[in-house]
């Protein structure tokens, strides 16, 4: 990494892991707001989560586009992607198998799907960061 903590440009493996991480939140985000009632009762949340998980979903995609679209990416903010996608797919896991989510069947199982997606995106980011480190 250099002084400036900027990735030089031209890490695909990064760049692609966000921008493909930011189209699959923000279309998860969209299909939330749209069909919220519906995804309400098919995941056994409770109702009115469906529109605020939607929002946070957008919100980090563009986020996370943001990051991905920037000349040089900031290693500090590549790694901030990174520890919040690796936050939530724990974090799901934990929350399913305390409890604390109260789903159904079905949202048991996409708790668990999505983890994964997430998840995967938080090791090919920190495998592209990596990458982008060494080519300093």
């Amino acid at each position: 990494m250099t002084n400036t903590g900027l990735l030089a440009p031209g890490d695909r493996l990064l760049r692609l892991a966000l921008r493909a991480d930011a189209a699959v939140t923000g279309v998860n985000g969209l299909a939330y707001l749209a069909l919220a009632g519906p995804i309400e009762s098919l995941l056994g949340l409770d109702r009115g989560l469906g529109i605020p998980i939607g929002v946070f979903l957008i919100v980090y995609a563009v986020a996370v586009a943001a990051v991905g679209q920037l000349a040089r990416i900031p290693a500090a903010a590549a790694g901030a992607v990174i520890a919040v996608n690796a936050a939530w797919a724990v974090a799901s896991v934990v929350a399913l198998l305390a409890g604390a989510l109260g789903v159904t069947a079905a949202g048991a199982v996409w708790a668990v799907l999505q983890a994964l997606v997430v998840g995967a995106f938080a090791a090919l980011q920190y495998l592209g960061l990596r990458r982008a480190s060494a080519h300093q």
